[in-house]
């Protein structure tokens, strides 16, 4: 099921950029009336940058396919889709070790900015590192177990609830599965720590871009499937219009809460683009299905 994998982790990107960051942006900004918000706008930046690095590799098999234009016909598609994975992972790689050894100071939350938030940061944690580290674990097993489930009602779901396969990949299985993500992004824009709302939802976009699609390729490659970059014309281009919406978000530093009504009827739109949305891929399996072909 290669179009749910690719489909789910679209979703996962576009439910973090425009509904995450939307609803954190205008939860905060309805909480701190009196002025605008700041975070970071560096480390935005790099953000940004790295996701319209994940447009272009996702942009370029698309084209190839829509266009013909492939050197070998089903294979430089394949080819160059694995080539783009190994680059983007050792991209990713080089972005944490800039965010984390090189570049720190960049990343850290500018302690002068915070100072107005010290009281909050003392707070006591409430479980120790590796009480955190056994409960993510036993989650994270459950959560395979769950998503085994998951995976094989969804085309029984499709029919049984006459929802398109696309609006159930891209839009409802992401909204569910961010919903710890999407609560903790609001919450802490509330408290007006930003910097950590943008860290959820954008560096959740950026690792899910970066990693997780070009992994999903190499794991796809070594198991011999042929998961490719091809996410189809439609899927790639409300990714990159995504992109760009939120890049011209976050390029001032600041936030208010218009921006982030402006960034959840953003997302209301391709909802609703994907709700219409016929995949490509579904018509081609319907055709080889159908008696006489």
């Amino acid at each position: 099921m290669i179009r749910v994998v690719q489909q789910s982790l679209l979703g996962s990107i576009l439910s973090n950029m425009l509904l995450v960051l939307g609803c954190a942006f205008f939860g905060g900004g309805l909480v701190i009336m009196k002025r605008e918000q700041v975070f970071n706008k560096a480390a935005a930046g790099v953000n940004s940058g790295l996701l319209l690095m994940a447009v272009m590799g996702l942009l370029f098999p698309a084209v190839l396919h829509a266009t013909n234009t492939e050197l070998h016909f089903g294979k430089s598609e394949l080819a160059l889709s694995r080539f783009s994975s190994c680059i983007m992972l050792l991209a990713y790689g080089a972005y944490l070790y800039f965010q984390l050894k090189s570049q720190k100071t960049l990343y850290d939350m500018g302690e002068d900015d915070n100072e107005r938030n010290s009281d909050d940061d003392d707070e006591a944690p409430e479980m120790s590192m590796w009480e955190a580290i056994i409960w993510l674990s036993i989650l994270t097993i459950w959560i395979a177990v769950l998503s085994e489930y998951l995976v094989e009602a969804i085309e029984g779901a499709s029919k049984a609830l006459k929802l398109p396969m696309a609006f159930i990949s891209v839009i409802l299985l992401p909204i569910v599965g961010n919903a710890a993500e999407h609560a903790s992004a609001i919450m802490f824009a509330m408290k007006d720590k930003l910097d950590i709302s943008l860290g959820v939802a954008i560096g959740s976009s950026t690792q899910i871009a970066m990693f997780g699609i070009p992994f999903c390729v190499v794991i796809a490659w070594i198991m011999g499937r042929p998961m490719d970059l091809n996410f189809q014309l439609f899927e790639t281009a409300t990714l990159f219009i995504t992109v760009l919406v939120v890049a011209f978000m976050l390029q001032e530093g600041t936030s208010n809460y218009f921006k982030g009504l402006m960034l959840v009827l953003c997302y209301l739109i391709v909802s609703a683009s994907f709700f219409v949305h016929v995949d490509p891929t579904d018509i081609e399996q319907n055709i080889h299905h159908e008696p006489g072909h």
